[in-house]
């Protein structure tokens, strides 16, 4: 596992303080972020210390990024260290290298294109540390757009009848009898408990994440989240969204750059979480449905909006996930 160890650098926190605070680390999976990587770690730089928690290590992984965005990350006041791979190995592989240098009590997954704000983490960390939230396993924040608008970040575990309708875009139709994976019909101004926070700011204490084997690494990009909040439910531990603390959030990431590929990842990891959470049979459903009823519905929107680009991109998509989606099935 080649990586690019920077020198350890004082940490904004008061050294003598930090054996008697909570120890965080931090890790960010990097693909072509361009100048987001900077400015996110700029906003952990700006991060007032304090006695809440200690800054352990930030770990940055880079998943063989050919724009530069994680050449000349130096100068920061934290000990960074960054990992750089030689080819893409998936999200959920580079988290997985993270997480598992470091040894802070709490590891915080982040994307790039998060911005922290001044309270971010010290809220989160305070939230966690209090007796009463000492079942609550991950932890996510309210994220926030440009302009202040607050992004739909909890979801609902899916099953294959609610991906089923999904496909067919009845949850848009009808979100009051075909409930949506995001939960629009709640307006997240609020903390509560939740099935699960999504990948962008995703904060787990380490005993949980050890004791479930860290992340699937199947899932190449998407799910994996899905997946490990999934079986830290089956495990007893809960998930919770915290609507007082706050962050940034770009939103779409790098894979933006690649839609065709994206879709083809989604597609991908939405059966292999189907195969492996309820078995073959609903396997074989949700594949189906996705070449059948799924295609058609994406073609047919394609065509209203008299989207070529998008059409060209969604039979690039369904080309590549032709030759694979079928071999998924023999996977448990």
């Amino acid at each position: 596992m080649p990586f690019e160890r920077g020198p350890a650098r004082e940490n904004p926190a008061d050294p003598a303080q930090s054996d008697f605070m909570v120890k965080l680390d931090i890790v960010i999976v990097n693909w072509n972020a361009g100048g987001q990587l900077l400015e996110c770690l700029k906003s952990i730089q700006s991060l007032p210390s304090g006695n809440v928690f200690h800054l352990s290590t930030c770990i940055v992984v880079d998943n063989a990024s050919s724009d530069g965005s994680a050449e000349s990350l130096d100068g920061f006041k934290f000990n960074l260290i960054v990992i750089k791979n030689q080819e893409n190995k998936g999200f959920g592989t580079a988290c997985n290298q993270g997480a598992g240098i470091g040894t802070g009590k709490y590891i915080l997954f982040l994307n790039p294109d998060i911005k922290l704000f001044p309270e971010s983490l010290s809220k989160s960390i305070v939230f966690l540390e209090d007796p009463q939230h000492e079942q609550v396993g991950i932890l996510g924040i309210q994220l926030v757009d440009e302009n202040g608008n607050i992004q739909r970040n909890a979801a609902r575990f899916p099953a294959p009848w609610s991906l089923t309708y999904q496909m067919i875009g009845l949850d848009r139709l009808w979100p009051s009898r075909f409930r949506p994976y995001i939960m629009t019909d709640w307006d997240h101004r609020v903390s509560r408990e939740v099935e699960q926070v999504q990948g962008a700011f995703f904060l787990v204490r380490r005993n949980v994440y050890e004791a479930l084997g860290g992340f699937d690494e199947r899932f190449f990009m998407y799910y994996e989240d899905v997946d490990f909040a999934f079986r830290a439910k089956l495990a007893g531990w809960r998930s919770y969204y915290l609507a007082d603390a706050q962050a940034f959030h770009r939103g779409g990431g790098t894979s933006d750059q690649v839609k065709a590929e994206r879709l083809f990842y989604w597609m991908t990891s939405r059966l292999q979480y189907t195969r492996k959470h309820f078995g073959l049979q609903s396997a074989k459903w949700i594949l189906v449905s996705m070449l059948s009823l799924e295609f058609v519905a994406r073609i047919s929107r394609n065509l209203v909006h008299l989207s070529g680009k998008h059409l060209i991109e969604t039979l690039q998509a369904y080309g590549m996930f032709v030759k694979t989606g079928p071999r998924l099935l023999n996977e448990k």
